[in-house]
């Protein structure tokens, strides 16, 4: 079975591992620096703070904005319950809007119609590597006084119009095992606010700037050295890795483009990473998939259930009519995607979704 995902993982990251434990560090240390300060160079921003992981990137930003019960922030339901779920932990609501039918990212155009005087930030999700329109974003941010809070999870080194996600507002990134880089499991929050990212360097570490002198409410959001090494060395492959993936998306694409499916949209003046390469195949799509597994090629649904329609957001009565993200949820299909695949398996990729997609169609693998 080709899988779906797979972490480009080797001796490089052993040896750097083994490096932090010889020196005894193990915790929060030089390594964490290293990796903040490499990463800020690399996104373009003031600020990278390392966190646990990217649920926790986002929780501390919402917590040191001041986002409190009653406030409102504007958001997505086709996204990892984690988006929602840190909003929640405020106490505030999460507001969703519909989504792009072809790019799945926040349509910008519904945002406005969303906001209240309880309306405290824009949360746009760059799902899949690509980023949301930052421009219309920013300009609706700006022109009713709103933060915007990046969430950059699966957008590492996505560009928009030559900058990278996480640096128009404040950004969080996941760098769990199979994102475009991993430390395993781990985080970043990157702004180009100096007082917030003080603060959130406060909250991670139990609220101490200095041993045992509590400055604030906090708690232990770290990541430890041993994570950074493999970050520094994921760092070092990022360029290397988002080259590949963007090749088999390239072949996809070419081995798809006569089907009669929908394959990502990469919108002018911006640069996709393909965390996930996802297309659209309508309403046979569960048997589909079904046929895809059955070929030996893993495929998956990004998401099935989309967060406004999870018990625990309907119990709370965030009722959304969003008919765009629930037709994403009901015809879509993530493919194979990361950068150690061989020509051999995207090959093999692209036959199988092919025999799968036209057989449902009635037409035969051979047409």
């Amino acid at each position: 079975m080709i899988p779906i995902a797979r972490p480009d993982l080797g001796q490089e990251e052993i040896d750097a591992v083994a490096d932090v434990i010889r020196s005894g560090i193990i915790a929060q240390g030089p390594r964490v620096k290293e990796l903040e300060a490499a990463w800020s160079q690399y996104c373009g921003v003031k600020h990278t703070i390392a966190v646990a992981n990217g649920t926790l990137g986002l929780m501390a930003i919402f917590d040191q904005l001041g986002i409190v019960a009653g406030d409102e922030v504007i958001t997505v339901a086709h996204t990892f319950a984690a988006t929602a779920n840190a909003i929640l932990s405020t106490g505030a609501v999460p507001v969703f809007v519909d989504i792009e039918p072809d790019t799945y990212l926040i349509n910008a155009r519904l945002i406005e119609a969303a906001i209240t005087p309880r309306t405290r930030a824009i949360v746009p999700v760059h799902l899949f590597g690509l980023v949301a329109d930052m421009d219309m974003i920013m300009a609706i941010a700006d022109r009713h006084g709103l933060a915007v809070v990046e969430d950059a999870c699966q957008a590492h080194g996505a560009m928009y119009r030559g900058r990278r996600a996480g640096s128009f507002g404040h950004g969080a990134f996941s760098l769990y095992a199979t994102k475009n880089m991993t430390t395993a499991e781990g985080g970043f929050v990157t702004t180009d606010d100096d007082a917030l990212a003080d603060r959130i360097r406060l909250y991670r570490n139990q609220g101490m700037r200095s041993r045992y002198q509590f400055e604030m409410l906090g708690y232990n959001y770290r990541m430890t050295d041993l994570n950074a090494a493999i970050g520094l060395v994921q760092l070092d492959k990022l360029e290397r890795n988002t080259a590949r993936r963007q090749a088999i998306a390239a072949a996809y694409d070419e081995g798809f483009a006569d089907l009669p499916i929908r394959t990502p949209a990469v919108p002018d003046g911006r640069t996709h990473v393909y965390h996930q390469y996802t297309i659209e195949v309508g309403p046979d799509r569960d048997a589909i998939i079904e046929a895809i597994k059955a070929g030996g090629v893993g495929a998956d649904i990004y998401y099935p259930i989309p967060v406004h329609r999870q018990s625990y957001i309907q119990e709370r009565g965030l009722h959304a009519e969003l008919p765009v993200t629930d037709a994403a949820a009901a015809r879509t299909v993530a493919l194979p995607m990361y950068p150690g695949m061989t020509a051999e398996d995207r090959a093999t990729v692209i036959e199988v979704v092919r025999r799968a997609v036209l057989d449902r169609a009635g037409v035969g693998a051979s047409a």
